[in-house]
């Protein structure tokens, strides 16, 4: 049956939106990202620019994005201001030369921001999905994000219906949004596995402007391979795991996972899949990547709830060719419910995040280097760590060719604050910061996750510190930041 809605190319589709205006896009990681549509946004943008007129846009979305999106317009110059997080390298570079306004902020309090006007008007919700009805049904693709969000608060709305993906995703999304205050309620999830909404977005068939149709993947690249060092991180991480159930610490039958994106993140899971000591799990967490997907398969993951499906191309295939086994097995939610704190307490999620650098005392940078350029933006993070069961971070002991520790005096930008990291993992060791004051947790972190070829330095910077309930120095605490920037390595400062 023929859809009452324009159908248009996308150059008509872009031609809508005019400069100024703030587009909510959909996709949480480049799954389920809308492409053609911005492709023909930043085609205009440079046509306009060529003739002498400004076009710019305010940029929305879930998380990163792909290259269609996130990376073409930030070639084109088409982003005035964009949040909450991206990963694109021309997007981080406009933002770091100021030439597109970027603020962070954590992932479950985009959707209420929006909703609340804190953002501005939303002219357009720009989204992909799989299947559209007459009546206004929209079944989304691999991700939810805040597209049901944008859906909801935009002026109109532009769609694109990718035949890439199937109808069959249908009751593969759990869309639940909860009102705002002062009526909002309890969310009412009290397991992994438990469904609280709708499996479609229902908006006005009247504030649809028009549909575009498209045929392509997501442009989710693969994940390397474990190497020595990420797969020693995930080893700590599952024995350490493991030492807590048999301390009873953690139940016998484990706790729900949240776990970040990347290779890292891959590798413990993995880890955490093989370890004999710990049982089969669930996840509840922001994205579902190829290790989840493995672990599914062999029996070891029992059920995974996010907000996105981000998978290699061969994974997704695989995925599709066996719909009705993986749809018992995971579900998608928006992301003010995937990252939710009050569930993520409710569950006791237990959550591991990678860090860009830690201080000796136990805070975390997972933003910027050297404190000032950022890198994609907080995320997630801090809406589970600060929740946690326990909080885990990872990071390698050393980066830069082993010109740069991670485990530094104090973090050149601060994401996690010590009240909210609770453990520390490196392929060094493992940090176990709980019940420690300042002095111990400084000694903690030194002697089991920093690399020996950074140890003597370490203490030399805490040796010398004299009294305070922190050993801390400010007039030295970045010495050997400050020692990189000069020479390209942190080693040699001397702390006289």
């Amino acid at each position: 049956m023929a859809l009452p809605f324009p159908e248009l190319t996308a150059e008509e589709a872009a031609a809508l939106i005019d400069n100024g205006q703030t587009v909510g896009f959909s996709g949480f990681t480049p799954a389920g990202a809308a492409k053609a549509i911005p492709r023909a946004l930043a085609e205009r943008a440079k046509a306009e620019h060529k003739a002498g007129r400004p076009f710019k846009l305010g940029v929305i979305t879930g998380a990163s994005t792909g290259d269609s999106l996130d990376g073409r317009l930030a070639e084109a110059d088409a982003v005035a201001w964009r949040t909450p997080y991206q990963s694109n390298p021309l997007m981080r570079k406009n933002i770091n030369q100021g030439r597109t306004r970027f603020f962070d902020m954590h992932l479950s309090l985009l959707q209420q921001w929006v909703r609340y006007g804190f953002l501005g008007k939303l002219h357009f919700a720009v989204v992909e999905a799989s299947e559209v009805t007459a009546d206004g049904e929209i079944t989304l693709t691999t991700s939810v994000g805040a597209t049901n969000t944008f859906l909801h608060s935009a002026e109109k709305i532009l769609i694109e219906v990718n035949s890439h993906h199937p109808v069959e995703l249908y009751g593969l999304h759990d869309i639940y949004e909860p009102a705002d205050p002062p009526h909002r309620r309890e969310v009412p999830i009290y397991s992994v596995r438990q469904r609280s909404g709708d499996p479609v977005v229902k908006v006005d068939p009247k504030r649809i402007a028009g549909i575009v149709f498209t045929d392509e993947s997501d442009e989710v690249g693969g994940f390397k391979a474990a190497d020595a060092i990420t797969r020693k991180i995930g080893e700590n991480v599952a024995d350490f795991l493991a030492g807590e159930i048999r301390l009873g610490r953690i139940p016998k039958g484990f706790l729900p996972i949240q776990s970040g994106v990347g290779n890292i993140a891959n590798a413990v899971l993995g880890a955490m899949g093989e370890h004999p000591d710990i049982p089969a799990f669930e996840m509840y967490s922001e994205v579902i990547q190829d290790s989840v997907i493995d672990l599914m398969e062999s029996g070891r993951l029992s059920f995974a709830s996010g907000t996105s499906l981000t998978v290699s191309p061969q994974i997704l295939t695989k995925i599709y060719q066996n719909l009705d086994f993986f749809r018992r097995r995971m579900l998608l939610r928006p992301q003010e419910i995937s990252n939710n704190p009050e569930v993520v307490r409710r569950l006791g999620i237990i959550s591991i995040n990678t860090a860009i650098e830690v201080d000796i005392f136990g805070n975390v940078n997972s933003t910027h280097i050297m404190g000032n350029d950022m890198m994609n933006g907080i995320g997630g993070s801090g809406d589970f760590t600060r929740n946690a069961y326990i909080s885990i971070f990872t990071c390698p002991s050393l980066a830069k060719g082993g010109q740069i520790t991670p485990i530094v005096p104090l973090c050149s930008h601060l994401d996690h604050s010590e009240h909210s990291v609770q453990v520390v993992v490196t392929e060094q060791g493992i940090a176990d910061l709980r019940g420690k004051d300042p002095l111990e947790r400084s000694q903690e972190i030194i002697e089991k996750c920093a690399h020996p070829d950074f140890r003597d330095e370490l203490r030399g910077y805490s040796r010398d510190v004299q009294g305070g309930h922190t050993p801390q120095t400010l007039n030295r605490a970045f010495a050997m930041h400050q020692r990189f920037l000069e020479t390209g390595s942190m080693h040699g400062v001397d702390w006289k």
